[in-house]
């Protein structure tokens, strides 16, 4: 083949002396890609790529970063900073609880919430990575038996951790069994510019190598999109995660889940369930065994909210005079810029 390409090369075609863009099109520098691929262009074949450098295909996602993902999007842009300093002066002062949730009885917080995040240690992750985790992973029967019901307010949203493997099924059991209708799917892609080919390993019965997780996100009660600006403000951000996977045993989350929950839920009352000290935030709850300390106080928590909500923040009128405190409120500017749902539809 090679010596083909050399006559061909010296042969002068019909047309006389063979032209420079004639040469252009012969590949010169792909001889990583062409192995095993049959690609009519194997610059762009990613699963090849993956195999000879073990960069994932997720790591061409152009502006996947949060940090610039809407830089050629101005009203974006504008929405999301905009939510983003609201959020910060509506937000309550992180409090958080250090407690064994397998006999913590959740009743005990005395507040219910509009948003709940559980990002339980599965048996899946110790599988992955084994004897990395803190304690022992909880199996699915014993996530079923969370008490969510009694701290879900009505309506509210749940949003799970549930891996890549048996949990897309299962966590689908276990938000039904709380009373909950799954509604969304979002999901992590991992991306391994930082470790490339790290990973090149397959769980047991995997078919194929795992480079994402999925949060299931559940509804309690009914909300309608058109209807109930009060309470959320959908299609702000979309149902996936662009994020570095951090080291191997870890099980921490990106951060961009809490700001699609924030800035979706209008909600003023979140609780985070297995957190760490590295993941308190304010505006949020964090319960779990992996907690350096507590200060949770049920009626300090209870006192947050109490009394009328505020007529401005941030110097901005908040337009809930119709409403408690509870709710984040929200700018006239945000109202303007945000994506709106059809109001004769009913969804």
């Amino acid at each position: 083949q090679q010596q083909q390409q050399q006559q061909s090369k010296s042969q002068p075609s019909d047309g006389g002396d063979v032209s420079e863009e004639e040469e252009e099109e012969v590949y010169k520098d792909s001889s990583v890609f062409l192995k095993g691929t049959q690609s009519a262009n194997p610059h762009y074949d990613y699963s090849q790529h993956f195999v000879n450098t073990g960069q994932r295909p997720q790591n061409s996602i152009v502006d996947g970063n949060v940090e610039v993902r809407f830089q050629h999007y101005p009203l974006q842009r504008d929405l999301v900073r905009l939510k983003d300093a609201l959020l910060k002066e509506r937000a309550t002062p992180p409090m958080y609880l250090k407690t064994d949730l397998k006999t913590f009885d959740l009743a005990s917080l005395g507040s219910e919430f509009d948003v709940i995040l559980i990002d339980p240690p599965l048996e899946e992750y110790a599988r992955r990575a084994p004897g990395t985790l803190s304690g022992d992973p909880w199996s699915w029967e014993e996530i079923t038996k969370l008490r969510i019901d009694v701290v879900a307010a009505r309506p509210s949203f749940v949003f799970l951790w549930v891996g890549a493997a048996e949990g897309r099924e299962r966590g689908r059991e276990v938000l039904r069994s709380w009373g909950f209708r799954r509604c969304e799917d979002i999901c992590w892609l991992k991306t391994n510019r930082a470790r490339p080919g790290n990973t090149k390993t397959l769980e047991g019965d995997a078919i194929f190598q795992h480079t994402k997780e999925h949060c299931l996100m559940g509804i309690h009660g009914n909300v309608k999109r058109s209807v109930d600006s009060h309470f959320i403000h959908a299609n702000v951000d979309i149902d996936l995660i662009t994020a570095e996977e951090p080291e191997y045993g870890s099980t921490e989350k990106p951060e961009e889940i809490f700001n699609i929950i924030e800035r979706f839920c209008l909600g003023r009352r979140r609780l985070h369930m297995f957190g760490t000290s590295s993941t308190l935030r304010p505006g949020w709850v964090t319960v779990g065994p992996d907690l350096h300390s507590s200060n949770y106080d049920p009626e300090t928590y209870a006192d947050f909210f109490k009394g009328p909500p505020p007529a401005t923040a941030g110097g901005k009128a908040l337009n809930l005079e119709q409403f408690d405190n509870t709710l984040v409120g929200q700018w006239a500017d945000i109202e303007r810029i945000r994506p709106k749902s059809p109001t004769g539809g009913g969804g």
